[in-house]
């Protein structure tokens, strides 16, 4: 997103969604983590966009889509935003607990750090 805002602010927004949308693969880590203000919000809409149907993307959220509401503001552009990603998607749910808490819950219990 800080990318995304300085090139808005450097009026290379179109150069850098349309560099967004080349790379083979976008990964987009924790989302639904942080409150996306609107201005935030709509270029990631954009980047979303640009890719539609040609390109791959990976999103790891720690929160269900019922709760992206917190990080776009926006219903209306929050279930844009989740018509995007989930279009002809492959969801993966891993559930609840967090990978990290697992990890050192199974280390504990066999003794490693």
């Amino acid at each position: 997103m800080n990318e995304l805002v300085e090139a808005a602010d450097d009026k290379q927004l179109g150069k850098t969604i349309a560099r967004y949308g080349r790379v083979d693969l976008l990964e987009i880590d924790e989302l639904g983590y942080l409150e996306l203000d609107r201005r935030d919000a709509e270029m990631l809409f954009q980047v979303l966009t640009e890719r539609e149907e040609k390109s791959r993307i990976v999103i790891a959220s720690n929160e269900a889509f019922t709760g992206w509401s917190k990080t776009f503001t926006d219903p209306r552009l929050c279930a844009a935003i989740v018509d995007r990603l989930t279009f002809n998607a492959t969801l993966i749910e891993t559930g609840t607990e967090s990978y990290r808490l697992a990890h050192t819950k199974a280390n504990k219990s066999h003794g490693t750090k």
